[in-house]
């Protein structure tokens, strides 16, 4: 593991997460889809890594390189590849696309995220937290989609999870919605300790908030660099991100471009 900083990184740094409990550990030994009359298409091999209590770590590739693939693994979707992954018995999960339900409140699409034996639980400081309390009566189609995409998080948040899972939550928002977003984000593991696994290929947005990226290959899928951001979020300014992301594709071409 690397640390990244405005200078060239030191090799052999420890993680910011060095010390903290593993919750989530992924290893897909390989991942092989096999189309009727078609050749077989391998999406991943040998892809391992692992997220830290309190941890967001970002995985990034380009386009179609098994990122999806990935998630629907460790989320228990697709159960058909050789491996392992524990700890995400229990994550919540934040989509692309909001998937609310519009004849439902919102109110009652965070409440769908919970058990039915705690859909009764008091919710209040969590829509306070999230900016929500305003639209709880509302439906879905009545807000912005940067308001519905935090509904979307509110619901994977309602239950608590230990670990939240992020599929490209920023993309599509203007700038401002995707910082308010990644705020609310930021806010919430630093005042619960919960660990985030964001997938994007967003490089900027990655190194805004995460506190290690794990570059993946093209396909098939496999780990090609995990490096720790050595600099707290707060101190990250925008002379640091470019000297970063220049340094990160002048290491890793064939997963960062310019």
């Amino acid at each position: 593991m690397s640390a990244v900083g405005a200078e060239p990184p030191a090799a052999g740094a420890e993680p910011p997460a060095a010390g903290r409990a593993t919750v989530l550990r992924v290893a897909i030994a390989g991942k092989t889809y096999r189309p009727k009359g078609a050749e077989p298409v391998e999406a991943v091999r040998g892809l391992s890594f692992t997220v830290a209590e309190g941890e967001i770590a970002c995985l990034i590739g380009p386009s179609g390189a098994g990122k999806s693939t990935t998630l629907r693994i460790l989320l228990g979707l697709d159960q058909d590849f050789t491996g392992e992954v524990s700890g995400a018995g229990e994550a919540g999960i934040v989509f692309q696309e909001p998937r609310l339900l519009p004849w439902r409140s919102v109110e009652h699409n965070v409440r769908l995220g919970l058990p039915r034996r705690d859909r009764g639980r008091d919710l209040d400081a969590l829509f306070e937290r999230l900016g929500l309390t305003p639209w709880r009566r509302r439906f879905p189609n009545a807000l912005s989609l940067g308001m519905q995409r935090r509904v979307s998080l509110a619901r994977a948040l309602a239950a608590g999870p230990r670990v939240l899972v992020l599929d490209e939550p920023f993309v599509s928002l203007d700038d401002t919605a995707a910082a308010e977003l990644r705020g609310l984000v930021v806010d919430t593991v630093d005042l619960s300790r919960m660990s985030v696994l964001m997938v994007t290929h967003n490089v900027a947005e990655a190194i805004a908030v995460a506190d290690r990226l794990l570059l993946v290959s093209r396909r098939p899928a496999s780990l090609v660099a995990d490096i720790a951001l050595d600099r707290p979020r707060r101190a990250r300014d925008r002379a640091w991100a470019d000297a970063t992301r220049a340094d990160l594709a002048a290491r890793y071409p064939e997963v960062i471009a310019e």
